[in-house]
This record gives structure tokens, C-alpha cells and sequence, in this order.
């Protein structure tokens, strides 16, 4: 995974896991990182970031949870295949991608009007 980069605003009051989460988690639902792509190891990250290793390993646990990454021993962590089928979910990684939004709009100081505003306009005149 050269590209693209992963930051984590240590200033945030999100933490750093759930940074590191929501912008992988991003990239592979929106598509950016393909099944098979190779994510850096652990170690290798939470180097690139500056950050503890176990930071690394939890979102990388999370974002497994989700079903969105496959970890092997020995072959390290990669984007995992979609689920495949007419019984196709995302109910998980949205619940993720929804959750990490949530959190750092409310680090922001957004209320839950501004949120649903800012997800409807998102959405486009044809969703609302």
C-alpha cells in the first residue's frame, strides 16, 4: 500500500484507532484499496504514524471484525474479498463508516441536526 497515505491528527478528540479505522475502512468500501491489496504491517504503520503498535493492531482488529481485512500469520493483512451474492451486506462497515462520521463531527462540535444535514447533502437532491 504506497498509496494513499493514512494521517492521524493527534489533536483530534478522536482517537487514533478509530482514525487509522475509519480511513481504511473508507478506502476499501469506496474501492481505493482492492481485495488482495497488502496493508503495511502493524509495526510498519504505527512507525509511519508514530504511534504504538497496539494502537495499529486495534484498528486492524476492528476493521477484521467488520470483515473488511484478512490477517495471516506470516502473510500479513489484506483487503479482503466482498461479500458475494444476492444476501450481500454492508450493514457491518456501514455501522462502522456511520460510527467514525458521528464521532468526528461531534469532535467538531456538531449536534445531531448538523450531522443529518451534513449526511443528507452528502446524499445529493435525490436522496434527501
Amino acid at each position: 500500500m504506497n498509496e494513499p497515505a493514512i494521517r492521524v491528527d493527534t489533536a483530534s478528540q478522536v482517537p487514533p484507532y478509530a482514525q487509522i479505522r475509519a480511513q481504511l475502512g473508507a478506502l476499501i468500501v469506496t474501492g481505493r484499496l482492492a481485495e488482495g491489496d497488502r496493508l503495511p504491517t502493524v509495526r510498519q504503520l504505527a512507525t509511519d504514524l508514530g504511534l504504538a503498535p497496539g494502537t495499529v493492531a486495534r484498528a486492524y482488529r476492528e476493521l477484521e471484525a467488520a470483515e473488511l481485512i484478512r490477517t495471516r500469520r506470516g502473510a500479513g493483512s489484506r483487503v479482503a474479498a466482498p461479500p458475494v451474492g444476492p444476501g450481500r451486506s454492508y450493514a457491518s462497515q456501514l455501522a462502522t463508516l456511520a460510527r467514525d462520521f458521528t464521532s468526528s463531527a461531534r469532535a467538531l462540535g456538531a449536534d445531531t441536526e448538523a450531522i443529518l444535514a451534513a449526511v443528507r447533502e452528502a446524499l445529493g437532491p435525490d436522496h434527501s
